[in-house]
């Protein structure tokens, strides 16, 4: 495995990119896993799924700067958390890469998306008429940011039954390869904005929130 990008985005916040080279036999033997974990890989499909997952338990060890074992159980939703240190953390994954992102700050969400044309296909399915108003010549990129930053908002408010299309709405922004953009998430009758943050990382597309942000 291979950190291709590491970032500190401030004293108590930081995200890793791993390309994912190894063979599962070779991520195994990095880890340790308790019976629940071994029960929880034996049930994913062979192949991508299986690294991926397995990917981010071994970079959650390179950020945590050990080698020993770390719990890392997910919540009745799906959350992931580290019940034996004092992180919030998000895990994404897409084709040959895997990434982490932690922070004592709050919650948080990261999410890498492969960018494909075939968003074109879908956009009306997760951006009101209002959002593709301001998205500039059907730029494929600045939908797959979209994209992004609400997939980080759905897993920073725990995975829990928000719609893309008619809970969250982002508000109209410039799109340059590296920005920022303000999404706001209607739930239990309350309104929270987020400043979420957006990169353009190879073929790839990285979006990222933190709470309090």
């Amino acid at each position: 495995m291979g950190l291709v990008y590491l970032r500190e985005l401030n004293s108590e916040t930081k995200f890793a990119i791993w390309k994912i080279e190894e063979t599962t036999e070779e991520l195994l033997a990095r880890l340790q896993l308790d019976e629940r974990e071994k029960a929880k890989l034996e049930s994913l499909s062979k192949g991508k799924r299986t690294l991926h997952w397995l990917a981010t338990r071994v970079l959650l060890r390179y950020l945590l700067k050990t080698e020993e074992y770390i719990a890392c159980p997910s919540d009745a939703n799906g959350k992931p958390y580290l019940p034996d240190y004092p992180f919030k953390i998000s895990l994404t994954h897409s084709f040959d890469y895997a990434g982490v992102l932690m922070s004592t700050q709050g919650e948080c969400g990261i999410d890498l998306e492969i960018v494909k044309d075939k968003v074109l296909r879908i956009k009306e399915k997760f951006m009101k008429p209002t959002e593709l108003a301001f998205i500039q010549d059907n730029n494929v990129e600045q939908l797959y940011a979209c994209w992004c930053a609400k997939e980080a908002v759905y897993k920073l408010q725990g995975n829990k039954g928000v719609s893309f299309l008619e809970d969250m709405s982002i508000l109209p922004f410039q799109y340059k390869p590296q920005g920022v953009m303000t999404l706001m998430l209607r739930k239990d009758r309350k309104t929270q904005s987020f400043q979420v943050y957006y990169e353009k990382f190879q073929d790839y597309m990285l979006g990222y929130v933190v709470a309090g942000s």
